[in-house]
């Protein structure tokens, strides 16, 4: 983890215009934050998701009964024991394998998940699930999750490159549970990632905090502005920070110096909505087909099931 954070730093901050990847926002501090912003009234995407899986965590165990679930990114995996209480009613699940780069929130989820499911095996992995999926070779069925609307962090290329990684490991039998923020009105949009309490700020200035400890860096958190905006072309959210003034920052473990101009802004996030025909051709080109698909009340999020073929 180390050595990935190193490699996106010295890529991130070389690079015109800056960025860094927004995997790294998520220490235990930032998986606070992120739990915290998934209670906000702004940040829609959690509740509309969670009223899918209410209503048809049932369906998609009736439909494939797992073995084995691992969850991409699997944070708190709150709402994942909506699917964990289908499968185990079904009398299916025997193992559950959370990936996240946050340790501490993993050893948190597994433990109070070990707790309230004596008789499951949680197998944690530690990892930066575009490294390492976690996929474990074992007897299907397995049913890969990757929930929130993670995807839409990735660009096209990435997008494509990871589903196709899933793909490549996924058997006849096994499927892909994907979480996708559909397109709306772009004020809904840019309030769930720029909310009134400043949680989403907080949460944005994190990865400079992450930067800072891990790499021996000098960035002044406060010096940086979190911005939300939509972009039409790409129908996607960026988030961004922006320098209150030139600002000179040292990343000692590096050996690098970056200079930033007053104003300028260095892109942390993208957050890809999509559509429901788009997301099911991205799928068939991977080598997926969807075997179903369920949205909340509102239309908001959808949930697709996509088997191999």
């Amino acid at each position: 983890m180390t050595d990935a954070l190193r490699r996106d730093v010295s890529l991130g901050l070389t690079a015109e215009p800056k960025w860094l990847p927004p995997k790294w926002f998520y220490d235990g501090r930032g998986s606070e934050l992120f739990e915290e912003i998934t209670r906000l009234d702004e940040y829609y995407p959690t509740r509309a998701e969670r009223e899918i899986l209410r209503r048809h965590a049932v369906d998609v165990a009736a439909t494939l009964p797992a073995h084995t679930l691992v969850e991409l990114g699997s944070g708190s995996s709150e709402k994942t024991r909506l699917l964990l209480d289908a499968l185990r009613d079904l009398g299916t699940l025997e193992r559950y394998v959370p990936v996240d780069v946050s340790e501490p929130a993993l050893r948190a989820a597994g433990e109070a998940l070990l707790a309230d499911y004596p008789d499951l095996a949680v197998d944690a992995v530690v990892s930066d699930f575009d490294a390492h999926l976690g996929i474990p070779e074992e007897p299907g069925p397995r049913l890969v999750a990757f929930l929130g609307g993670t995807l839409g962090n990735l660009t096209p290329d990435e997008r494509a490159t990871f589903l196709a990684d899933v793909r490549a490991q996924l058997r006849p039998g096994d499927g892909l549970l994907l979480g996708a923020d559909l397109v709306k009105d772009t004020g809904v949009l840019v309030r769930a990632y720029d909310d009134a309490q400043g949680v989403t700020a907080e949460f944005n200035r994190n990865v400079l905090r992450v930067v800072n400890r891990e790499l021996d860096a000098d960035f002044d958190v406060e010096r940086f502005e979190h911005v939300a905006v939509w972009n039409d072309a790409d129908e996607w959210i960026e988030m961004r920070l922006r320098s209150r003034g030139a600002q000179t920052v040292k990343v000692r473990d590096l050996d690098l110096v970056v200079e930033f101009a007053d104003g300028e802004e260095m892109r942390t996030e993208i957050s890809a909505k999509f559509r429901a025909s788009g997301l099911a051709m991205e799928l068939e080109r991977a080598g997926f087909s969807v075997a179903r698909w369920w949205t909340d009340a509102e239309n908001r999020f959808g949930l697709a099931l996509a088997i191999p073929v």
